[in-house]
């Protein structure tokens, strides 16, 4: 790489941290909160007010997160292609966010759920009492799963993201590409040969 890529590991890693400190905040902090609010029936406000006010923030971040990184994996193509490590890190670090992007996909609908029943009783954000709602207890308990599985998620993406910095290592790099070459070599040769048979 012979240019400086700085906006879009910046995009891409503000981005990131925003997603999994919102999620991993949420989790704790509104949902914890929500438990405090002394009447049940505004507890499941409380929790929504506040992912409601989250969400907007959190779409510019993953936006940003994605954005980022397609500009750094177009200008890493290269890397990708040659370097051993690099592929199953990428396809590891694409199958962990299209993981988180589910998830917190579908934590929002399930939010609205919650949020469209009004003020029906709940022990928390993700948790219900015996009063609420069949169909609220069952959002959240769901809730109740994704609201771990999304900073996990994201924190994962974030150990990838680390390992690919160690991998763009000068020395890394070398390694990386002379262990390769065999790789690169072989699938070459057997293209060259499927062509020649075809």
């Amino acid at each position: 790489m012979s240019e400086r890529n700085t906006l879009a590991h910046a995009l891409h890693d503000i981005g990131l941290a925003a997603w999994f400190g919102g999620s991993l905040m949420g989790a704790i902090g509104v949902n914890g909160a929500a438990a405090d609010v002394d009447d049940p029936r505004q507890r499941a406000r409380v929790a929504n007010a506040g992912w409601g006010r989250w969400t907007p923030v959190n779409l510019v971040a993953i936006g940003a997160h994605l954005f980022g990184g397609a500009q750094l994996l177009k200008e890493n193509k290269g890397r990708v292609a040659t370097q051993k490590g690099v592929l199953a890190n990428t396809n590891t670090k694409l199958a962990l966010t299209a993981g988180a992007l589910g998830a917190t996909a579908y934590s929002r609908v399930l939010g609205q759920k919650v949020m469209k029943a009004g003020d029906v009783p709940v022990a928390g954000g993700t948790d219900s009492l015996p009063t609420t709602p069949p169909e609220v207890a069952k959002a959240q308990k769901q809730l109740s799963a994704l609201q771990w599985a999304i900073p996990g998620l994201t924190g994962a993406i974030l150990a990838s993201s680390a390992l690919h910095e160690e991998q763009q290592r000068p020395s890394q790099v070398t390694g990386g590409i002379l262990k390769g070459i065999p790789a690169t070599v072989g699938g070459a040769a057997v293209a060259a040969k499927n062509m020649v048979t075809s």
